[in-house]
């Protein structure tokens, strides 16, 4: 059953992506038609079951899928999630979603995206690691380096990494596996840098969003306000780089609540006390808050960067924010969209602002094929270039598509999928259709 708001508002995000590249579509007038139908649906999608001893000696099977949406400008890229609600449609939608960030970020990849059906909180180590490892074996060669690469994801990390990069390394000896995968430990391969990659992404994309003047009443991050959807890894690292950049952090939250102070958290205080006592309620001299007021909180900057369709139909007017950087994927519905649009609330679309995270991997894939090691000034500086030019070639999108004013006011993400169609659109006709 799909999600949905009180209005009947639908939630499902794999329907939200659609209804997002639909309203994009209305937008272009040269791409051909077949094209579009064959950007709906993905490549493939490669379903495994699979059985592992449990550390009780039980058997338990469990459910895994890989879904690549399109490798027309490359490899799929995507990470792999484990959770006990992973569904097909919801990897289908983060692939596709993917294939759209790749080509507007302009790295040389497709959308991929995958997951394990399971609870990673009930499992140990040993489980994990077994259950990784037989993924893998399962998926065979619909993952490798030239094909498709995974990275981290919901309840997965480096150490999930290095285990795909072992077992894949096992089964094609003497060949160069690294690129198999990016977010590995350093050690591995993986690249300086990418533990912080698409909360800095974030922080450039805004900063360069601001420095265009589109945004009313708000030039630049220091000083502005800023309230944070999320402590995970996206969310602690912008809370701290904003910061950094001169912003006051004024509300933060996790999964169990949240806090407020408009004096301005600090980062360090904030994370130390998060991992003291499990989440960031209860932090001395501050006010408690809720999820919902925190997406209804005063603030200049809202960054939602936990789960998708938080801001929906039932909750968008109640945002007082002038701008919302989506650091999670789909946090907004296409009715929020609608919504805020009236209100002059400006929205930085996900596959721009957190796009920060694929840039660098794709930096780890090129530092692994040449065997290299770049410093983390050189990744951080390449970051930031990559992330002006996708809010630059944004922004003149988006002032093209005003000109087309019958069609109505044409929103940033509307103009990043504009870009991104067109260019997939335009590698595939440059390579022809044959058979």
């Amino acid at each position: 059953m799909n999600k949905q708001t009180s209005d009947e508002e639908n939630l499902d995000l794999n329907i939200v992506a659609q209804q997002q590249f639909d309203r994009a579509l209305t937008w272009i007038d040269d791409v051909k038609a077949g094209l579009i139908a064959y950007f709906v649906n993905p490549k493939r999608t490669v379903h495994v079951r699979f059985s592992i001893t449990m550390d009780d000696e039980s058997v338990q099977t469990f459910h895994g899928f890989r879904v690549l949406h399109n490798r027309a400008r490359g490899p799929g890229k995507g990470g792999i999630r484990y959770h006990p609600n992973v569904t097909e449609s919801e990897v289908s939608a983060l692939a596709a979603l993917m294939t759209w960030k790749t080509a507007i970020i302009d790295v040389p990849f497709g959308g991929a995206k995958g997951g394990v059906v399971c609870n990673p909180k009930e499992l140990s180590r040993a489980e994990l690691r077994r259950i990784t490892r037989r993924f893998v074996i399962e998926l065979g060669d619909a993952i490798g380096p030239h094909t498709d690469i995974p990275a981290p994801d919901m309840y997965t990390d480096e150490q999930t990494m290095a285990w795909i990069y072992d077992t894949f390394d096992i089964l094609h000896p003497g060949q160069n596996n690294r690129a198999v995968v990016t977010g590995k430990p350093l050690e591995l391969g993986g690249s300086v840098g990418r533990d912080a990659a698409t909360g800095r992404g974030c922080l450039n994309a805004t900063q360069r969003l601001l420095e265009h003047g589109i945004v009313e009443n708000l030039s630049d991050v220091a000083g502005a306000r800023v309230a944070i959807q999320g402590v995970g890894n996206v969310g602690s690292t912008s809370m701290s780089l904003f910061h950094e950049a001169g912003a006051r952090i004024v509300a933060i939250t996790d999964s169990h609540g949240g806090v407020a102070n408009e004096q301005g958290l600090q980062p360090n205080t904030v994370i130390a006390h998060k991992k003291e006592c499990g989440s960031v309620v209860g932090l001395p001299e501050t006010v408690t808050i809720t999820n919902d007021d925190l997406l209804a909180f005063d603030c200049d900057i809202l960054i939602p960067a936990a789960l998708e369709c938080q801001i929906h139909a039932g909750n968008a007017a109640d945002v007082k924010a002038t701008l919302i950087v989506e650091a999670a994927n789909g946090p907004l519905t296409p009715e929020a969209d609608d919504i805020l649009q009236k209100r002059n609330v400006t929205v930085l679309p996900d596959i721009v602002a957190n796009a920060g995270g694929v840039a660098v991997s794709y930096f780890e894939w090129v530092q692994n094929l040449e065997n290299q090691q770049w410093q983390l000034e050189k990744v951080e500086n390449r970051l930031q270039l990559r992330m002006n030019a996708a809010v630059d070639s944004l922004v003149a999108q988006w002032r093209l598509l005003q000109q087309k004013k019958d069609r109505g006011e044409p929103t940033l993400r509307n103009a990043a999928l504009v870009i991104a169609i067109r260019r997939l659109s335009d590698v595939i006709l440059q390579r022809d259709i044959w058979m």
